[in-house]
């Protein structure tokens, strides 16, 4: 962990010498104010997944072009809210549990779908990647006859979701809807997302792909049981919830949690995992969002809800802003200087990621970025994965400071603390 940088304040001539250190606010009210955070991003987050619901409702109700694009539209907006809850991670087990059931990712979308005849079939990693349970009414699994003549929420969460053990069995969440809306991206590191057409949902002999009915049920089905994981989790940040009873049990925990949320997203997750590994393997499938070229905005809002988290400030999808006491007041207490540091590198990091963010909206897509030999992609990338890396150091130097380093794990990715190891 990085040694904390000292400071001769006595040494500096007056006009330049730190402000007094504030008063430090209450670890119990920063924690209390955070669960607010997490309550208000995850209620959000819900709310969102229901107005998804009814635009996908919609399309299913009458198939057509401007209802996928609607429902498109829907799922993107719905991710906003949900990735700023990315950092409530890590230091809270209760939710890196139940993570895995709305966002996990990459998968192997031939367990749910057709796919390109360049995809390939079973593999004797997952003897279940090319399924396409949408065409496939009954299936054996680990020795079982599964029926699958209807598909319901419980097949998904309870059968197919991780089915094997294996974590590229992604039945659920956000990305599998995606799949869904969007179908395969079939453009590798070159312009254009996946382009599923609506009629993919059509009746009768207007349908394409087979099984429209199915796929319709199939999508229903995702969305209701996203809905019905992200209720659950909101409702564990309520007055009564599980988790903001264990964070505020002990507030010298909490603040630990806290960074360590915010030290591991900015790591190994969004730095290491979701960053520097793409890049290394010029790999467009290793893009968060793959399938709708979302990517430079889940991205944006993971390092935002990272900022969320250190100044004690969320702004909801209505403009209502939730704030309290924050990580910021007490590092400013403790060491007005390294508060500034803090936010003057999470800044940076926005800028960094708004920087993606303004190409891709301009057409320069994040998988094109990704490409072998692309020197104003790889710019673009390592300027967000330095930044990012930049700032975790910051982050232990306020563990340190705030005597919270002892119960802070910050997340390590091989793309970045063993880049070889990637390769074997």
């Amino acid at each position: 962990m990085p040694t904390p940088r000292l400071f001769a304040l006595a040494a500096l001539p007056a006009a330049f010498a730190a402000p007094a250190l504030a008063e430090a606010p209450d670890r119990a009210a920063v924690a209390a104010a955070y669960a607010d955070i997490a309550a208000a991003a995850y209620g959000d987050s819900l709310a969102t997944a229901k107005t998804l619901q009814e635009a996908v409702e919609a399309f299913l109700a009458a198939p057509s072009p401007e209802g996928l694009t609607a429902a498109r539209a829907a799922w993107i907006a719905a991710r906003v809210p949900y990735q700023q809850t990315e950092a409530f991670r890590f230091g809270n087990p209760i939710v890196d549990d139940w993570e895995g059931k709305v966002n996990a990712w990459p998968l192997d979308e031939g367990l749910i779908d057709y796919v390109d005849g360049g995809y390939g079939g079973a593999s004797d990693e997952n003897a279940l990647r090319a399924l396409n349970v949408i065409a496939t009414p009954d299936f054996t699994l680990s020795g079982q006859s599964i029926d699958a003549s209807e598909i319901t929420p419980t097949l998904l969460a309870e059968t197919l979701h991780e089915a094997d053990g294996i974590e590229a069995n992604v039945a659920t969440g956000y990305h599998a809807v995606e799949f869904l809306l969007w179908g395969q991206d079939l453009n590798g590191t070159g312009p254009g997302a996946g382009e599923r057409p609506w009629t993919d949902y059509a009746a009768g002999e207007a349908c394409t792909g087979g099984h429209c009915d199915r796929r319709a049920d199939y999508l229903r089905a995702a969305v209701e049981l996203l809905i019905s994981d992200l209720g659950w989790m909101a409702g564990q940040w309520t007055a009564e919830g599980a988790a903001r009873a264990a964070l505020l049990a002990d507030p010298d925990a909490a603040i630990s949690a806290m960074l360590t949320g915010m030290g591991s997203l900015s790591y190994g997750e969004q730095a290491g995992e979701r960053m520097r590994l793409g890049l290394m393997l010029n790999d467009p499938e290793e893009e968060h969002d793959c399938f709708s070229d979302n990517t430079h905005n889940s991205h944006y809002y993971d390092g935002l809800g990272i900022r969320n988290v250190y100044l004690g400030r969320y702004v909801g999808v209505d403009g209502t802003v939730t704030e309290g006491p924050s990580l910021s007041d007490l590092a400013a207490a403790a060491d007005p200087a390294l508060d500034a540091e803090m936010q003057a590198k999470l800044a940076t990091t926005m800028l960094a990621l708004g920087d993606i963010r303004t190409a891709a909206e301009a057409g320069y897509a994040y998988d094109r970025m990704l490409a072998a030999g692309n020197a104003r992609g790889e710019a673009l990338v390592m300027g967000a994965v330095n930044a990012l890396i930049d700032q975790t150091g910051t982050i232990e130097k306020i563990a340190e400071a705030l005597g919270a380093a002892g119960g802070l794990t910050v997340e390590g990715s091989d793309s970045l603390d063993s880049p070889s190891a990637v390769f074997q």
